[in-house]
């Protein structure tokens, strides 16, 4: 294995992060966006169809038939999914500790 070969696998991996930063931070946003829309079909639907297009052409585009860069860009994938519930997860603690305290008698 060539530098060359490893560098394409380090950016297939940093891709997929960015491909999975969109679609699980594109969740997060929808789930938030969507419970108090009045037509949460509409969110929920239209975002699903928008990050798997994403997702899908983000995954051919970086393997470029090769099926070695689609392994790394599918672990920078889940990586990225690890990373965003972290996150999020966090942020809904942090809200709800503040709800607590801000109904408090």
């Amino acid at each position: 294995m060539n530098e060359t070969e490893v560098l394409a696998l380090v950016l297939a991996g940093l891709a997929g992060g960015v491909i999975g930063l969109f679609f699980f931070g594109g969740l997060w946003w929808t789930v938030r966006k969507g419970v108090s829309a009045q037509q949460p079909v509409l969110w929920f639907f239209g975002s699903m169809v928008l990050r798997m297009c994403v997702a899908l052409a983000g995954f051919y585009i970086v393997s470029n038939r090769h099926l070695d860069r689609l392994m790394f860009c599918l672990l920078g994938f889940f990586l990225a999914r690890i990373i965003v519930t972290r996150l999020t997860r966090d942020a809904v603690k942090t809200a709800c500790l503040a709800e607590k305290v801000s109904h408090a008698p």
